[in-house]
């Protein structure tokens, strides 16, 4: 039997079995702690350069589905399974992930210790590794890793954001701009319900949107850094523009986009998060939460800019959601339209469409 390997950068090697494409993949190793939703994570923008880790034993059991594409292809570098299901429910046609994945060349492995996978990303943090077929090349690759920049250095945005402008007349009365970072078939999805939506390239300057008469701007979610330099100088910059006459929403990457352009700083966590099930404080309430991200904002940097932090993760104090003392601006880290997840938040887009329609609070 064939045997596949995932090498990270530490020099830990796990040996298990390869299946989808046969090639070489390389990434940051993360992990999603979902128990379903495997495909919206593999076909999300925000895993762009990532191998994926699914801390649930058994991944595909429901085969793949035409309805739970996030986006038009898979955006994980490669995926990691304890077991994958090779002969999965026949409820959504009884297409394997094993197919899925050799169609949209990525390579898959399974067979591992994910729990002791996981166990060590958390101790040490996420960590660069490749998935490889050549057991005698381990040593050199090992060497490679280490000198291999993280995905997150190059600017992700740019790769998965829409190229030019899309508008869609839902038939609403209020149209509003969603600033591409790498989200658009579920947003899409469910801004539709309540508005017009145009999709404007992550680096459309403010006045370009302020002409179109957008009556409010969300911020998307999407991959990489939020202080990168080509970031800070394109959607945060258009986002600071944008403050002090428009509505902002920002969500996941969006977010901390939002509180850079508003002077905080971001720092990259320790292993992030990822998954369908964050608890998250707001107000009086705990909300379980979907999200996907391993930067977050710094608190201290936000106290003395009329920002407010008022959503903090249970587990670790992390900021998950901040707003302007005065302007209409407020964002979550996490995704209020969850799909997989709870969907207890929907309420943040109401809050936003009011505010849209209002022009204010």
């Amino acid at each position: 039997m064939a045997k596949s390997y995932l090498v990270l950068e530490d020099g830990t090697v796990f040996e298990g079995e390869p299946f989808g494409y046969e090639a070489a993949a390389f990434g940051e190793v993360v992990f999603s702690t979902g128990m379903s939703g495997y495909q919206e994570s593999l076909t999300d923008p925000s895993y762009e350069g990532q191998i994926l880790v699914m801390t649930y034993p058994l991944v595909g059991n429901y085969g793949i589905s035409d309805d739970y594409y996030r986006s038009d292809r898979v955006h994980t570098r490669g995926l990691v399974v304890r077991e994958y299901c090779k002969e999965p429910s026949p409820m959504y046609g009884g297409r394997t992930l094993d197919d899925f994945l050799k169609r949209n060349k990525v390579p898959g492995i399974s067979g591992i210790d994910t729990r002791d996978l996981v166990i060590k990303i958390r101790s040490v943090g996420t960590l660069r590794g490749a998935i490889t077929g050549d057991k005698e090349g381990i040593e050199n690759l090992i060497k490679e890793l280490k000198r291999t920049p993280f995905p997150s250095e190059s600017n992700l945005v740019g790769e998965v954001s829409v190229k030019c402008m899309e508008e869609h007349d839902f038939g609403k009365s209020v149209s509003i701009g969603l600033l591409d970072c790498g989200e658009r078939n579920w947003m899409l999805r469910d801004l539709s319900e309540r508005f017009n939506v145009t999709v404007f390239p992550y680096d459309t300057p403010a006045d370009v949107i302020i002409g179109h008469k957008m009556r409010g701007v969300i911020v998307s979610n999407g991959p990489g850094d939020p202080s990168h330099p080509e970031i800070k100088r394109t959607v945060a910059k258009c986002a600071a523009d944008l403050s002090a006459t428009i509505p902002l929403f920002g969500i996941g990457l969006g977010s901390q986009i939002v509180g850079v352009a508003l002077g905080g700083k971001t720092y990259k966590m320790k292993f992030g998060h990822r998954g369908s099930n964050q608890p998250v404080k707001y107000g009086r309430k705990v909300f379980i939460t979907a999200q996907n991200h391993g930067f977050a904002l710094e608190e201290s940097s936000l106290s003395e800019r009329d920002i407010l932090a008022d959503q903090i993760n249970v587990n670790d104090g992390t900021v998950e959601g901040i707003r302007h003392k005065d302007l209409p601006i407020f964002t979550s880290q996490y995704r209020p339209e969850a799909s997989p997840g709870p969907w207890d938040t929907s309420f943040l887009l109401d809050r936003f469409e009011k505010a849209a329609k209002e022009g204010r609070r």
